[in-house]
């Protein structure tokens, strides 16, 4: 059988010379700012939390198994009365439950990074940082419904603070604002190691230490010697004490300025680190 006569071959090079006059006709959308594209993924990191709700447990539940076992098992054993240890240990704890959601930053980015995800966000036309700042902006929400959680149960028990709500929302600020710095040495450890359960490990080993020889708990003062100057060294003792002193309306100005100094330097030194290896990967 021969060919039909009318049909006609297309000239190379036609198809694409349509498209380029298809796509040249439409004006090109406008590049995301810095900005734009860090509270989109911001924004991402809060549908993750809507489409898998169990993400709050660690910032829910956990927190308040702390405190009512805290307060309830060991507080008389410690302060004399509950009452009296929830007034210490509150501030504390709410630094505690805050300060351990930041290990969720360096395990989010090392699952991206183990599923590819972090190739795609590497391809895109945007700001470099916008995916590392976004991130971390849509994780300190999670820093603000676990402090949440930890005052508001603790107003429910009994806890009264002596500076109000001010004080509480001042105390609160503070400790979102020191998550924020240390979140940076836990995304730097998500591009270090291997998988997502080894962040977690290393996090909640190192986070488990500091936060014990500590006074989020007991007074310095009934430790070792040895073991009391390195609580009294601890930036999270310095946090502890701050957030109990606004909480009181009788915070030191020194606690304050060194707790945010330690937040700017943690930032400063994980920050530029953490680019480096993200872009390096």
């Amino acid at each position: 059988m021969s060919a039909d006569p009318t049909t006609t071959t297309p000239a190379p090079g036609a198809d694409e010379a349509a498209v380029r006059k298809a796509i040249s006709a439409t004006p090109r959308p406008p590049r995301a700012s810095a900005t734009s594209a860090a509270l989109t993924f911001g924004w991402r990191g809060m549908l993750k939390v809507k489409h898998v709700p169990e993400q709050l447990l660690d910032v829910t539940i956990t927190p308040v198994m702390f405190l009512l076992m805290f307060t309830y098992l060991f507080g008389g054993a410690i302060a004399g009365s509950t009452g009296a240890y929830l007034d210490y240990m509150l501030p504390g704890m709410l630094v505690m439950a805050v300060i351990f959601t930041t290990a969720y930053s360096g395990i989010a980015l090392n699952t991206d990074l183990t599923r590819g995800v972090v190739d795609r966000f590497r391809s895109l036309p945007i700001a470099k940082p916008a995916p590392l700042v976004g991130a971390l902006f849509g994780d300190s929400v999670r820093y603000l419904v676990a402090g949440t959680v930890i005052i508001v149960l603790g107003v429910i028990i009994g806890f009264r603070p002596g500076a109000g709500v001010g004080g509480v929302i001042a105390a609160l600020v503070l400790v979102v604002v020191f998550a924020f710095g240390l979140s940076w040495v836990f995304t730097t450890l998500g591009l270090l190691l291997r998988s997502p359960s080894a962040v977690m490990n290393a996090a909640f080993m190192g986070m488990t230490v500091l936060t014990f020889v500590s006074n989020i708990f007991i007074e310095p003062e009934t430790l070792p010697s040895g073991l009391e100057a390195v609580a009294n060294a601890n930036p999270i003792s310095v946090l502890a004490t701050a957030s109990r002193g606004l909480m009181e309306g009788d915070a030191a100005l020194g606690d304050i300025v060194i707790v945010l100094a330690v937040a700017a330097g943690l930032t400063t030194v994980f920050a530029p680190l953490t680019m480096r290896l993200y872009h390096g990967k």
